[in-house]
């Protein structure tokens, strides 16, 4: 070890303008700007490391198959959305070529079912096989600008803090967002009253789902005139909506004059002719339901998620990777207490679950409630075995 010389390129102390020493050697300022180089370029952060090559993305049957593992049923859903991820990397890497002479435009999706169905866990689910940035953001929280809430820019905010604020990987990131039916029009009439939340919110959204470059403040928050902006160019973007739609059902049956009238009895209330309803959605029903069609127009996939049965319900509390029963089994484990869910047991939190219209999200209020006195005493048994016999259920 030579402390004149650095140990990597072998330039004298006279020769560079510092030597940093380690404990076996000595580093000069050139070979460490160097090194910073080469890992800025290998190196991503947050993890982000978008597919190099058309082989190295998973097809969408993979994406699909990764999604059953933690999402019951839903089939049409996950199927359009993994197409939609897919898409979305190959446009990313057709970007890439100089000599491409077809510019492949992006396709927005518009997700569609009741509370509970699973819109919020596909995004969340969807989030953990990608490796671009991934932000879920709630539309309740925007107004116009200059009222009390939060601008439409501040979606591209929480991109960009997910991607450690690096534009260039935020620029190839996805925005799911969520409760978009909350920003519907409130009256057919806009000039009735003031819709800070409604209308103004959707135009606002116009140029981020289009494409184009918008100013968005760094900390999020409100914008104003001495603000340094950070620039982000929003056409690489993809952008995913949800949104529960209540009354959408009415809109599509008037729109194919299924409506009962007096007491007609053709109307049948079942899953089956709900099922049937929301596979004839279009956008004339979103546009019905307060959706302006600019906005429409920029999403151009439009999916629905199936009302939950029974039979659903059932699966969704014993099949996925992280099911409720999985997670309260271990917490219980952790105590030293086998916990034991029968059949019957898991069919009565369904029912009571389903009688209070509260789709899967309700499925872990309805089991903390059945295991309550249970959680109290934990520890004092080896073993509990949930039957039909010991489940209470406090109305």
């Amino acid at each position: 070890m030579n402390p004149n010389q650095c140990s990597f390129c072998g330039k004298k102390r006279n020769e560079v303008q510092m030597l940093i020493s380690g404990q076996n050697g000595f580093i000069c300022e050139n070979c460490i700007e160097q090194a910073h180089s080469i890992v800025k370029d290998t190196v991503s952060p947050a993890g982000f490391s978008p597919a190099e090559s058309i082989d190295e993305l998973k097809k969408p049957k993979q994406i699909k198959e990764f999604l059953n593992q933690y999402v019951i049923g839903q089939d049409q859903a996950k199927k359009q959305l993994a197409i939609a991820v897919y898409n979305h990397y190959k446009r990313l890497l057709h970007a890439k070529d100089e000599n491409r002479e077809v510019e492949l435009e992006k396709s927005n999706i518009i997700m569609i079912g009741e509370t509970g169905t699973g819109k919020t866990l596909l995004a969340k689910t969807i989030a953990k096989e990608l490796n671009v940035p991934f932000c879920i953001v709630d539309a309740t929280i925007l107004t116009e600008a200059g009222y009390v809430g939060e601008d439409v820019e501040s979606i591209l905010s929480r991109l960009l803090m997910v991607a450690d604020y690096d534009v260039e990987k935020a620029e190839k990131g996805i925005v799911f967002i969520d409760e978009i039916d909350k920003i519907a029009r409130k009256s057919d009439n806009p000039s009735l009253t003031r819709d800070v939340s409604g209308e103004g919110v959707q135009q606002g959204l116009l140029k981020l789902l289009e494409g184009s470059i918008v100013n968005v403040p760094p900390q999020g928050g409100r914008k104003h005139p001495d603000q340094k902006y950070i620039q982000v160019n929003t056409q690489n973007i993809l952008f995913i909506a949800g949104g529960a739609f209540d009354g959408i059902k009415e809109i599509i049956e008037r729109r194919m004059n299924k409506q009962a009238i007096g007491f007609s009895s053709e109307k049948i209330n079942n899953v089956g002719e709900d099922e049937y309803v929301l596979k004839n959605i279009n956008a004339i029903d979103l546009r019905s339901f307060g959706l302006i069609p600019e906005l429409l127009g920029r999403f151009p996939i439009i999916t629905y998620l199936e009302k939950l049965t029974k039979e659903t319900m059932v699966r969704i509390m014993k099949e996925p990777k992280n099911s409720i029963i999985n997670q309260f089994v271990e917490l219980f484990k952790m105590d030293g207490t086998k916990l034991v869910f029968t059949d019957e047991a898991v069919e009565i939190i369904v029912d009571e679950t389903m009688e209070k219209g509260l789709g899967a999200r309700g499925l872990r209020g309805t089991t903390e409630k059945v295991l309550e006195d249970y959680m109290f005493t934990v520890g004092e048994q080896d073993e509990i075995v949930l039957s039909k016999d010991n489940i209470l259920i406090n109305k």
